[in-house]
């Protein structure tokens, strides 16, 4: 069975490093990385990936990504994604316990991605239940939130930037100027051409300060996984 016959399937025969290697081949694509709260996303088309031990390293104008393969158990390939009668295929690379790590969207359609992966051998996975979709909006963004002082701060003061996301088995980075903050549908959104950061209100408790750096605190207490370093913060 093919990629094309399948909704959803794993990829066997084939170690995460293998896969992640084909991803320049799939052409614009968005890497994902999720924490408590944040979605950073990078998207553009792959130039390199490298290793550097276990670590993989992707590359490019608009990509930064480091992730350890050591983390990776799996690979899922999703193709259930459809936005305006077009199919955007996605991989998740998953840990030992079923956890997503990173994923990584297709932003051109099926043809290149399935091109991409076409002599991976598959097995078919049963879908994932679907959540229902809630008929209550979501809360407007409170302009109080702590969530959105740093970026205010970065905003006003026209310095550049490094925002990084980080979890167990994944980092991503950013570098830019963050022009215009959209506070929509409850999150803190940063969107340019080749980068969306989306914050959920209420996510972020407090700020953690250190030298050109403000860290994400959680409800919980403990770092969120979300840094921005610049000299704004000097």
């Amino acid at each position: 069975m093919t990629t094309q016959t399948l909704e959803r399937a794993k990829i066997s025969g084939a170690t995460p490093a293998e896969v992640l290697a084909r991803l320049p081949a799939i052409g614009r694509l968005m890497v994902i990385v999720r924490t408590e709260g944040t979605t950073h996303e990078r998207i553009g088309a792959v130039e390199a990936v490298t290793r550097d031990g276990d670590a993989v390293i992707i590359s490019g104008d608009c990509h930064d990504s480091r992730i350890d393969t050591g983390a990776l158990a799996s690979v899922l390939i999703d193709r259930t994604s459809v936005m305006r009668d077009k199919v955007y295929p996605r991989l998740e690379f998953r840990d030992a316990a079923g956890e997503l790590v990173v994923s990584v969207v297709g932003m051109e359609g099926v043809e290149p991605f399935d091109a991409a992966l076409a002599d991976f051998a598959v097995v078919a996975e049963a879908p994932e239940p679907k959540e229902a979709a809630s008929s209550d909006p979501r809360p407007e963004l409170d302009p109080a939130d702590p969530a959105l002082a740093p970026f205010e701060a970065l905003r006003d003061s026209g310095a550049e930037v490094a925002i990084r996301n980080d979890r167990a088995g994944v980092g991503q980075e950013w570098k830019g100027v963050v022009a215009e903050i959209k506070p929509v549908m409850g999150f803190v959104n940063v969107m340019t051409k080749d980068f969306h950061l989306h914050l959920e209100g209420g996510s972020v408790a407090s700020w953690q300060e250190a030298p050109r750096a403000r860290i994400a605190i959680g409800q919980s207490g403990q770092p969120t996984g979300l840094t921005l370093i610049s000299d704004a913060f000097a």
